[in-house]
């Protein structure tokens, strides 16, 4: 049994925990109280020096980073990860994209915007993210126009790593509607067999601390 250390509101272990979902892997969440400080315990940072979830745990196994674990469950069960190399690499490609132009950006926004005491908030940061946010997608809508998915006709990691944040509830400047090819290729992640809403896959939501 695969074991994913995460919670509900990290967009980032989403992405590892619906890959384990979509993938039919044999896993179960194990919950990690961010909000009360519980990756900087001595003991999570042994498991993981970076501080960070997703931690995924698979006997012996210890990996971190949600790309590495989404590309080690689609290796292990030869599923999401395309059917050629050539695949493979457009695969990667989304991915590298993923962690430096959306991800990377609407995780860092959405926090400011949603869990940072409004005292903190810079709204000129803000602001630049949502303008490089707003870049990403426009790029990902055009690729939409023309594929179904991200890197063809199937459902891979990629999109599932692009997507990840995009169907957390909280404001954080997406509309999906006003980008008509990510919201009909969002509404076919949706309709894939076995999808779960974030706060419905793992542990932990903002209501939760409300």
């Amino acid at each position: 049994m695969i074991k994913l250390h995460c919670f509900g509101e990290s967009g980032n272990a989403y992405k590892a925990a619906l890959t384990l979902e979509l993938s039919e892997a044999e896993w179960e969440p194990i919950y990690v109280d961010f909000f009360n400080g519980a990756t900087r315990a001595p003991e999570f940072r042994a498991m993981n020096v970076m501080g960070e979830v997703p931690v995924m745990e698979d006997g012996d196994l210890i990996l971190t980073q949600s790309g590495v674990i989404q590309d080690y469950v689609s290796s292990k069960t030869g599923k999401l990860g395309g059917r050629s190399a050539a695949e493979r690499r457009d695969i990667l490609r989304w991915m590298f994209f993923d962690n430096h132009k959306v991800s990377g950006v609407a995780g860092t926004l959405r926090f400011n915007t949603n869990f940072l005491p409004e005292e903190k908030q810079n709204a000129e940061v803000n602001a630049f993210l949502l303008m490089r946010l707003t870049s990403a997608l426009k790029i990902m809508e055009t690729q939409l126009e023309e594929t179904p998915y991200l890197a063809g006709d199937a459902l891979s990691i990629a999109d599932i790593a692009c997507a990840g944040y995009l169907f957390y509830p909280e404001p954080f400047g997406f509309n999906r509607t006003e980008s008509p090819h990510i919201d009909a290729w969002m509404t076919r992640i949706e309709g894939t067999k076995g999808w779960k809403h974030p706060y419905d896959l793992m542990p932990g939501s903002p209501t939760d601390r409300s």
